[in-house]
């Protein structure tokens, strides 16, 4: 039976449907899975009692004789940015959890959402089982899960090492055959960087293309839902069920969601593959450039055609990126005070404005308070135009080099990290390297089109590291993701790392 959980997405929501296994049988198999592996930090709630009771409906309509929903029985992992309304939702955040006198902040004590996220709800409505909430660095801030408040997330392919964040839970959930798929946010790669150096495929889709509403805001115009999974095609089947308009949602978008898991058959005669020249520069890791160019150089051995491309203002990614959603974020984490949501720290006095400070000063970690700081400096009096306006202006610099690219290829391919995954507290004092570990990512993000991690290779092993993953991002034009899908499976179909997956725990 557990062996389902090794299976594609889609080959264990048909054997629930055709009834040859349960949806409780599968649940159980998962978190029995989760317990086993407790110590990848992967989750920071699991839902025992919710999941079973939700698998056991499952099995009743199928008794019934009900037509049953895409991810029927999948067990699914939420990242703890996303609103239950069955569950504690902390942003992996002291902030977001009410203290109890003498005792460590405990995730089971977070703020509990009176409703649940859009794409929540529809996973649901696709008879999902949700079987908790996944470990992040806070407020979706960080590159190694290293920034959660509660523990760091462990890479399953080395336990030494980071799975990448913010998504950092999410990735290593599914990478670690926990669950069948799980949901990220991902604002400058938080959902492509961990999928890249766990060996899985994470998708961020077009912005828009995914409803936001419930998902807690980091940088409103950059964040944007989108699935984990161990292959292509179980995160097009992910992709189909959350994307579409939401009218609770301003920015989402009302064109037709795609047939993003028929896009998976498709093969790649005539498809332009653009290779950016900046993507492969000084810093990145000699084993990673390798394994990417194999890949690109097999996709046009498949028919794909190959066109250098020049992305000038990439340079200025990282930059412009740390300038526009610090800024967002000094203004949407404003609400957190003291007074609406979880923690407040009383102090001396009656003063409001005492209470404020003391109440941010002991909820938010290091990381965050570092990000709100540089928000609001760059967006005070003074600085707004040096600065905020600036980056804004170079933001429509980078999407205008997208726009130029894409008007003479399909799709670019380029490297996900510059490195694979670096061990736990190798970046942690010096934030300015730690943030070069989304260099890669970061543009497609701030042109707001679609992108996609899918597995590459594995690194040789080294005196210095074992063997790790490598990631291959697929970026497509706004609303192109069935482009995604249709690389990123043709890829797999001759990846010498399908199919892999880490050593399971003893």
């Amino acid at each position: 039976m557990t062996d389902l959980l090794d299976l594609p997405l889609p080959d264990v929501a048909s054997a629930v449907q055709r009834g040859e296994t349960t949806a409780e049988a599968v649940t159980l198999a998962s978190l029995a899975r989760i317990e086993r592996d407790a110590d990848l930090g992967a989750f920071l709630h699991v839902a025992k009692d919710a999941a079973v009771a939700a698998a056991r409906q499952v099995d009743e309509k199928r008794r019934r004789g009900e037509p049953l929903g895409k991810l029927a029985g999948v067990p699914i992992g939420i990242k703890d940015a996303l609103c239950t309304k069955d569950a504690p939702t902390t942003c992996a955040s002291k902030i977001l959890v009410r203290k109890r006198p003498g005792a460590a902040p405990d995730p089971a004590d977070g703020f509990r959402p009176p409703y649940d996220a859009t794409v929540v709800a529809r996973l649901r409505a696709a008879d999902a089982v949700l079987v908790g909430k996944t470990n992040m660095d806070e407020f979706a801030m960080g590159s190694s899960n290293e920034n959660s408040a509660f523990g760091n997330v462990r890479n399953p392919w080395d336990r030494s090492r980071t799975p990448g964040g913010s998504s950092g839970g999410s990735a290593a959930c599914v990478a670690a055959r926990l669950v069948s798929g799980s949901l990220g946010s991902d604002t400058g790669g938080s959902i492509r960087q961990p999928a890249g150096l766990t060996g899985i495929v994470g998708v961020k889709p077009t912005y828009g293309r995914v409803s936001r509403y419930g998902l807690v805001a980091f940088a409103s115009s950059l964040d944007q839902v989108g699935p984990f999974a161990a292959d292509a095609r179980s995160a097009a089947r992910i992709l189909e069920v959350i994307a579409g308009h939401d009218p609770r949602d301003s920015t989402s978008s009302d064109l037709p969601v795609g047939a993003y898991e028929a896009a998976c058959d498709r093969p790649l005669e005539k498809l332009r593959v653009g290779v950016p020249e900046e993507y492969f520069a000084e810093g990145l890791d000699a084993d990673v450039s390798a394994s990417v160019r194999a890949a690109i150089d097999a996709l046009a051995a498949e028919g794909a055609s190959l066109t250098k491309v020049s992305m000038p203002h990439t340079r200025y990614g990282l930059a412009t990126y740390y300038i526009v959603a610090t800024a967002e974020a000094s203004s949407n984490l404003a609400r957190f005070d003291g007074v609406r949501f979880g923690l407040r720290e009383e102090a001396a006095g009656a003063d409001l404005q005492q209470m404020y400070a003391a109440t941010r000063g002991a909820g938010f970690g290091p990381e965050v308070k570092r990000r709100i700081m540089l928000g609001t400096y760059a967006l005070a009096a003074g600085y707004y135009d040096a600065y905020y306006k600036k980056a804004q202006q170079v933001r429509t610099l980078i999407k205008q080099d997208f726009d130029r690219a894409f008007s003479n290829v399909d799709v670019l391919l380029t490297p996900i990290s510059p490195t694979p995954a670096f061990e736990l507290g190798e970046k942690t004092e010096d934030p300015v390297t730690m943030y070069l570990s989304d260099v890669y990512t970061l543009p497609a993000s701030l042109a707001g089109v679609c992108a996609l991690s899918v597995p590459c290779a594995a690194t040789p092993a080294r005196a210095d590291r074992p063997e790790l993953p490598v990631g291959l991002q697929v970026i497509a034009p706004a609303f192109a993701e069935e482009r995604l899908f249709q690389v990123a499976a043709a890829w797999e179909r001759l990846s010498p790392f399908r199919g892999r997956a880490p050593a399971r725990a003893s």
